[in-house]
């Protein structure tokens, strides 16, 4: 039997991703002792230590993968001792393409595999495909595979996942939102994503340039970045709309808290993308309903599992953007329906989608997975 507080390696793509604030919480709120290590299967690096291979031992590491049949072998034994070293007792990868690098190396360790799926790692086409014969491995390797969302498990179990390893475990929104108080002081709708083909913001656009024409003093607040930033600019421009919207790139969490406190309700129209890509729960629609704003959004992935219709949010189907600028008017006409959406919903959020509730899911799953 091992120690209750169990020594856990968390893999995760990047350090510190401002738009994977989700993974930062598990750092920094599960139990036991975490070493995060994050990079490529090529360059694994241990944070607080940096690479694991390092000067004449990472050119010899290089010089055995030129000759040896068996590629990055240097790093994978260089990651096998660092966890042997540091009597890693369980594994967590955070998302399934991160866990299908490894699986090779994770099999050899003989460690409990936990992995935790967030988006487009169960549903984009080409990844999916891509890592065919790695998924089908770790799914038999693995001793837990958490989903957050009812949509994500049924994607995991047509991919061959067994149905008694998956775990459904929706995100929580950090406590800080809760302690919010919005004051509803702007006629303002305010949007939180990466300008993405999955979260289609020029969609946002279009519902609010219909709502303005009937609410012309209307703003909104658009936080992100991504490939379809300038997309979306030139629809501001086209529509001549430009002095309506504020595109505030990456946001601070300060200032994140501060447009939550002056709006008067969230916007989000997720899609599946054409590239099959969707999302997992998104986590500013949790922030900003424990905020206690109103959520207008569509019915895509897990946000009709945290948003009530008509009691917490308006919602609307994928691609409707007429009805998503009804739902914008109808706050617009009356603020005591936003006020009353957004109670309801912080309401919601603290009894069943708390951050406490995620994390104890996480720590008893790990507890359970380093005892086997």
């Amino acid at each position: 039997m091992k120690s209750n507080s169990p020594n856990i390696a968390i893999v995760a793509p990047s350090q510190n991703a401002y738009s994977e604030t989700f993974i930062q919480a598990h750092k920094n709120w599960l139990d036991g002792n975490v070493k995060y290590y994050y990079g490529s299967v090529s360059n694994v690096k241990l944070e607080g230590e940096g690479e694991l291979l390092s000067g004449t031992k990472k050119l010899f590491g290089k010089a055995m993968d030129a000759v040896s049949s068996k590629k990055l072998h240097s790093q994978k034994k260089a990651l096998l001792d660092s966890w042997k070293k540091n009597k890693i007792d369980v594994l967590f990868f955070e998302y399934g393409t991160t866990a299908a690098q490894f699986i090779d190396v994770i099999k050899e360790s003989g460690l409990p595999l936990i992995i935790h799926f967030h988006g487009y790692d169960a549903s984009a086409h080409a990844t999916i495909k891509e890592f065919e014969k790695q998924y089908a491995s770790m799914f038999n390797y693995a001793t837990y595979v958490i989903v957050v969302s009812e949509v994500m498990h049924k994607k995991l179990l047509g991919l061959g996942c067994p149905k008694e390893k998956i775990v459904k475990n929706i995100y929580g929104p950090n406590e800080i939102f809760f302690d919010l108080e919005p004051a509803f002081s702007k006629p303002q709708f305010l949007s939180i994503g990466r300008f993405t083909g999955k979260k289609a913001p020029y969609y946002t656009l279009l519902a609010f340039n219909e709502t303005l024409k009937e609410f012309p003093e209307a703003t909104l607040v658009l936080c992100g970045d991504g490939n379809l930033l300038e997309t979306c600019e030139n629809i501001c421009r086209f529509y001549q709309i430009e002095k309506s919207v504020k595109f505030a790139g990456a946001v601070t969490p300060e200032e994140v808290k501060n447009y939550l406190k002056e709006s008067l309700a969230f916007v989000q129209h997720s899609i599946t993308a054409k590239n099959g890509d969707m999302e997992g729960t998104p986590l500013a629609v949790l922030e900003s309903s424990a905020a206690g704003l109103p959520v207008i959004a569509s019915r895509h992935a897990g946000i009709p599992e945290v948003i009530i219709d008509g009691e917490t949010g308006l919602l609307f189907d994928e691609h409707d953007v007429k009805t998503m600028a009804e739902h914008m008017k109808s706050v617009l006409k009356d603020k005591q329906l936003a006020k009353e959406l957004g109670a309801k919903g912080r309401l919601n959020i603290r009894a069943n989608f708390s951050m406490k509730r995620h994390i104890d899911v996480l720590n008893d799953l790990i507890l359970k997975a380093s005892n086997s």
